[in-house]
């Protein structure tokens, strides 16, 4: 018998960006990058353990927007010619590197697994939401939801209703796409404020992730920390992060991602290929970018880009089987010394964002086999599980008000909100104030119908805490500007066409075509709780 648990949870989410009324734009390779890198990688883990009969539970939180670019046929469309790009690119990097022994190696180690994604894409019709829903399917995963786009939910608690669509368009998107409704959500950026939960149970949720430190300064202080999950008053149960086994993986500095044999993220091809080689491969406006193809370990702390070694995927994928052995061991020693203490079997929830296995960690995929596979067959201190199960077989749980919190800098909320971003928010709120005024409409004809479903729509796709975030990183800011300013320009003519009873049809049916999420919206869910 197991005497505690593991929960590996997987954040997947990517904004919302689309944009059909152009050729080209680079931020849709935000989700190409994902798909070939991490989704794809892995659901061949979910295939292969499944082959080998190893039964893993793994919890994923599957976002709406993501969902919903999966499941777009442009999108899917403009996949399938980016992976070609990379399949015709590999296939020159091959014949160029043909007297060079490792790069040739290198080429083709490439060349088998952009092969392979295409195997996977034609085998699932590039559907890849059924791909992974036919886990959950075999309770091999648990898929959770999120924030309807990823609205940073403290930032908007002074609109209760705005909140309240963020969770419920969420839970009904979810419900068209899983045929059954959900049971826990990965709060966006793990944010939570008091009160919270109400919205979250009435909204028939059972749990929720939060940061560490909002279970640990609950009110009472909970017995057990965070190794087990606390019961909020009206029974929607708060799981949160483990610090130890997080910063193990997360961190590059003293984590596993820092290892010198792992790739090297930001030394790629389509920053180092001779300029008219490159060309055809990297943006039609001639700047570079990177294309996912790169020869370089991380080799060593310190080392600039210059002297990096070539790297070698035999050595890359030892060290992930040997990471995954030292994760085993922390978590039977960890969960032996919790259970000496609590004298019950305690739970260790370890949850990241999904793209960094794969994309920012390149061997993520495989520690992630390895640990399951080293799970499976070489210990039996702990049991891998769902957080539903979990819940399930520890119905008896201490009652306690979890304490605002989230899982950026500071644990609070100052990096969504700071002096790169704050101006957003008056304009954000003054917008959730007029959609609150406007659900009360009842329409006159189908056209203004359509306008308050699209006008509900494009304040959901302004809220989305990745702009913010964005402007507080410093990468991408324009796009980030861009689409905030974009979203909530097209609210405002909504709303004043709504308010006047004279809707642009014409443009409204390109915005509707452009910002397609959520087609069965109904812009009540607005209306006062």
């Amino acid at each position: 018998m197991a005497i505690g648990y593991v929960a590996l949870v997987l954040h997947a989410h990517l904004p919302f960006v689309r944009h059909p009324e152009s050729d080209y734009v680079l931020e849709e390779e935000w989700l190409y990058e994902a798909i070939t890198e991490t989704y794809i990688p892995l659901l061949k883990v979910f295939e292969g353990l499944k082959r080998d009969g190893i039964d893993f539970k793994i919890t994923m939180s599957m976002t709406p927007p993501l969902v919903s670019m999966l499941r777009d046929p442009l999108l899917q469309e403009r996949y399938d010619a980016h992976l070609a790009k990379l399949e015709e690119l590999i296939e020159l990097e091959a014949e160029r590197n043909v007297h060079n022994g490792h790069l040739k190696y290198l080429a083709e180690h490439y060349a088998t697994e952009f092969n392979e994604a295409r195997q996977v894409w034609e085998h699932y019709k590039g559907d890849l939401v059924t791909a992974f829903k036919q886990f959950q399917d075999t309770n091999n995963l648990e898929i959770i939801t999120c924030g309807a786009t990823h609205g940073y939910l403290p930032l908007m608690k002074m609109y209760p209703e705005a909140v309240w669509a963020q969770i419920q368009v969420a839970c009904e998107h979810y419900e068209e796409t899983f045929g059954q409704a959900p049971r826990g959500i990965w709060l966006p950026e793990c944010a939570y404020y008091e009160g919270l939960e109400r919205m979250l149970a009435d909204a028939g949720l059972r749990y929720f992730l939060t940061d560490g430190h909002g279970i640990l300064y609950a009110r009472p202080r909970p017995r057990f920390g965070t190794y087990a999950p606390i019961f909020s008053e009206t029974g929607v149960a708060a799981f949160g992060r483990d610090h130890e086994s997080s910063q193990q993986v997360w961190s590059s500095e003293v984590g596993y991602p820092g290892a010198a044999e792992y790739r090297e993220f930001y030394k790629d091809l389509g920053w180092e290929a001779e300029y008219e080689y490159i060309k055809p491969y990297i943006m039609p406006n001639g700047q570079r970018k990177n294309t996912g193809i790169k020869y370089h370990k991380i080799t060593g702390r310190g080392l600039g880009l210059s002297d990096k070694a070539l790297y070698d995927p035999y050595w890359a994928k030892e060290k992930a089987a040997e990471h995954a052995a030292n994760f085993m061991y922390n978590r039977e020693r960890q969960a032996e010394h919790l259970h000496g203490i609590m004298q019950r079997p305690p739970i260790i929830v370890s949850p990241y964002d999904a793209e960094l296995f794969g994309h920012w960690w390149y061997e993520g995929p495989w520690f992630i086999d390895y640990l399951f596979r080293k799970s499976w067959y070489d210990q039996k201190t702990y049991a891998m599980t769902h957080l539903a199960d979990y819940l399930r077989e520890q119905p008896t749980q201490q009652v306690c008000r979890p304490s605002q919190s989230s899982w950026g800098y500071k644990g609070f909320h100052e990096y969504w909100l700071n002096d790169t971003n704050a101006w957003i928010y008056p304009h954000l709120h003054k917008a959730a104030e007029r959609m609150i005024e406007i659900s009360h409409i009842e329409p006159e004809d189908e056209l203004q119908w359509k306008a308050l479903n699209q006008a509900a729509r494009e304040l959901l796709l302004a809220q989305s805490s990745d702009w913010a975030f964005i402007m507080r990183t410093g990468t991408m800011v324009p796009y980030a500007v861009r689409r905030t300013r974009s979203h909530l320009m097209r609210f405002n003519k909504l709303y004043e066409d709504v308010k006047i009873g004279k809707v642009d049809s014409g443009w409204l049916e390109k915005i509707e075509l452009m910002d397609n999420i959520f087609p069965n919206i109904n812009y009540r869910v607005y209306r006062p709780l």
